[in-house]
């Protein structure tokens, strides 16, 4: 992993955004595998907004790698304003945002967030 990347997580990790559970949420989405220790749980929170219904809220918790941290929390404010449809369109690399372009061995970090 290049010293440019880990600063990017470094930096989300210092300040990460909609960490924890969500009171009330429509949907929620688990994923990972517990024997390797990498789990994911995203909560979301839908709204009415110009006859759309769309994220106006999504929250998670993560029990695994800081990469899988930092792409859920740019994650969980990326889909804000989107439907469901548009939000489960979004692709691993899309998701993984600022953050750039990941190594291979991370990849599947952004895909957990993916899969919830």
């Amino acid at each position: 992993m290049t010293d440019d990347l880990q600063k990017r997580i470094a930096e989300a990790l210092r300040n990460p955004q909609n960490l924890g559970e969500l009171p009330g949420a429509d949907a929620v989405g688990t994923v990972g595998n517990s024997d390797c220790g990498e789990m994911l749980r995203l909560w979301v929170k839908f709204k009415e907004q110009n006859g759309r219904k769309v994220i106006d809220r999504a929250t998670f918790q993560s029990f695994g790698c800081e990469t899988a941290i930092a792409v859920a929390s740019l994650a969980t404010e990326m889909i804000r304003g989107k439907t469901a449809e548009e939000a489960l369109a979004l692709k691993t690399e899309e998701l993984a945002g600022e953050l750039g372009p990941l190594p291979p061995m991370k990849i599947h970090c952004a895909q957990l967030v993916e899969g919830a």
